[in-house]
């Protein structure tokens, strides 16, 4: 006889799994690929398994929610496979230590607990996910445009006392390098041993994330007429881009999200810092103003 506090978890986690069982059906039937087909329709016949040993613990029923299976769905078209089962999957952590304290009292626990361990391990090997086939061009936009334009603008906003010549000049300098970036990334991609990225939709995530970025980093210079405000605006906007995609990265790939935050915020601020103290320079010992 479980607790009524037991009750309760035990009730959230039918629900989960009735949820992954009607997730993981809709993503068999959007497979194309016949052997990531059938690992999809796998895992939904043992989450519907599970759904049914929490169904004799807690003698009630459950369905499925067609809302957040939409939402899981439109997170798979929006940012991937991968990104959208690694979030479902993270939650599957608390689940499983809670059938561990179930292991004595129901056995069947321990079959449920091991296949929830494998369930990752069979994704993982399973997928290929084309947003993250292309996650290296976005690194390579968005980096690269996060490094040059907050160096570039922090340099030039002293250098230049109008905060519009310093958005223009950033916009003009941010065009020109997403260009050079994305022709350099169809060249690097056209070398690619893997065939199974294209130079052109790769050259295309390059240049579009390094537009982005820049649309982000230069925006505050258009909006506001203090350097000072323009530039807390700038960083504040490029420190929530670097969480965002490492974000992004960290659930989609398994990585350490404080790592890779920390070392790309370290590399872009302290470009920016060297630039800003260059452009200090120049405004305090040749007198620019425009």
């Amino acid at each position: 006889m479980v607790s009524s506090t037991e009750l309760k978890k035990a009730l959230i986690q039918q629900q989960n799994e009735i949820n992954d069982h009607a997730l993981y059906l809709a993503l068999a039937q959007r497979e194309k690929e016949p052997q990531n087909r059938e690992v999809f329709v796998k895992i939904a016949e043992e989450e519907l398994e599970h759904y049914r040993f929490w169904e004799k613990i807690t003698g009630q029923k459950r369905k499925a929610s067609p809302l957040l299976i939409r939402f899981y769905l439109l997170l798979v078209t929006i940012f991937g496979t991968s990104f959208a089962l690694k979030w479902v999957e993270r939650r599957e952590k608390w689940a499983e230590a809670f059938y561990c304290s179930l292991f004595d009292a129901y056995p069947e626990a321990r079959k449920i607990y091991t296949q929830e361990q494998l369930h990752e391990q069979k994704l993982v090997g399973m997928l290929q996910d084309k947003k993250l086939l292309y996650a290296g061009a976005i690194v390579l936009g968005m980096n690269d445009a996060l490094v040059e334009l907050t160096g570039t603008l922090s340099g030039i906003a002293l250098a230049f006392e109008h905060t519009q010549t310093v958005g223009i000049t950033g916009a003009i300098m941010g065009v020109a390098a997403s260009l050079s970036m994305a022709g350099s990334s169809y060249l690097e991609a056209r070398e690619n041993p893997d065939k199974t990225i294209r130079a052109t939709v790769y050259a295309a995530y390059t240049g579009i994330s390094y537009i982005l970025t820049t649309a982000v980093l230069v925006l505050p210079f258009f909006l506001f007429s203090r350097i000072a405000t323009a530039l807390a605006v700038m960083f504040a906007g490029a420190v929530v881009a670097i969480m965002a995609y490492n974000f992004y990265i960290a659930v989609a790939k398994g990585q350490s999200f404080a790592r890779r935050t920390s070392q790309m915020l370290l590399i872009t601020l302290g470009v920016a810092l060297i630039s800003f103290a260059i452009g200090y320079g120049v405004h305090r010992y040749f007198g620019i103003e425009i």
